[in-house]
């Protein structure tokens, strides 16, 4: 009886356009690394296609020139400067203004002195200068800033202590609000007071049962004889199949 379920139980059925097999072969294919080089390989066995204009070929063609332009003049390069007429370039006068101005016209030539000197400075101890940096360093130093109020320098029971102590305390945001605390929960209004008024009317403003009152709960009574009151039972006689 339960042979071909058993059978069947063991045999997936999966549809081969649904979504999930769609993108297991698309993801698949994005990380293939045959498909990945698939055209360089067809590339390659096609072979080499270099023709006169392409960009390796001209870069090679003016590396070549340049080369060859370099080894022509090679010599000539080397020889410059031979033949100036001097013994050494020291004595050429050209070569020495030359050399004299390049000098005049460096930065590192010029403040070369001053860089020098710079560092040999003699302040003395007491000056004002330094007695002034000594006390501004101590002022904003936070080391010396900072005195934790554990650490106290007088006595716990002098009138300075007592008053600060007492200054904390007014200071202090617990025990400002410890009478609150003790109160929290344990408010009550007057019958008639203010706020209870108050809650009363807004109440009534808000009540949507007030505000909605149903015509047939309000007293009211209609003239006989007013215009819309004929008209009603004029209509009513013209419609009345009776």
């Amino acid at each position: 009886y339960t042979e071909a379920w058993d059978a069947d139980k063991k045999s997936i059925h999966v549809m081969p356009d649904t979504p999930d097999i769609l993108l297991a072969k698309a993801n698949a294919a994005n990380v293939s690394h045959k498909l990945y080089v698939q055209a360089w390989e067809e590339a390659k066995k096609k072979g080499y296609d270099m023709r006169a204009d392409a960009i390796p070929i001209k870069s090679a063609k003016a590396s070549r020139d340049i080369a060859s332009d370099y080894k022509y003049k090679e010599t000539h390069e080397k020889e410059k400067g031979h033949y100036i007429g001097c013994p050494s370039a020291k004595e050429d006068p050209k070569l020495a203004w030359a050399a004299r101005a390049m000098a005049l016209q460096n930065d590192r030539l010029y403040k070369k002195a001053y860089n020098d000197s710079k560092a040999h400075i003699h302040i003395p101890v007491d000056a004002l200068s330094v007695q002034a940096a000594k006390e501004c360093q101590t002022l904003v130093s936070d080391v010396d800033y900072r005195q934790y109020l554990h650490q106290w320098t007088c006595l716990p029971d002098q009138n300075d202590v007592i008053h600060a102590r007492q200054a904390y305390d007014l200071q202090s945001d617990n025990v400002y609000k410890s009478d609150l605390e003790w109160l929290r929960g344990i408010g009550w209004l007057t019958e008639g007071s203010v706020d209870v008024v108050k809650a009363k009317k807004a109440q009534e403003l808000l009540s949507d049962r007030l505000y909605r009152t149903r015509p047939e709960q309000l007293k009211f009574t209609s003239i006989t004889d007013s215009p819309d009151v004929v008209l009603a039972k004029t209509n009513a006689m013209q419609l009345s199949d009776v």
